[in-house]
């Protein structure tokens, strides 16, 4: 049986939406290259994000 991994060793990104770091999960393991957003609300609100800045 393989070791497990600790939690503060999984790789970690931003979210560009709210500005939170979040966590690789195991139902990202085949697209964690292709996840932006933290979560489905943040990436509804990316639109919204997105006319702030211009």
């Amino acid at each position: 049986m393989p070791s497990q991994r600790s939690k503060s060793d999984l790789p970690t990104k931003i979210c560009p939406v709210c500005q939170r770091p979040f966590t690789w999960r195991k139902k990202w393991a085949d697209c964690w290259d292709d996840v932006k957003y933290c979560s489905e609300r943040c990436r509804r609100r990316r639109s919204d994000i997105a006319r702030r800045e211009e």
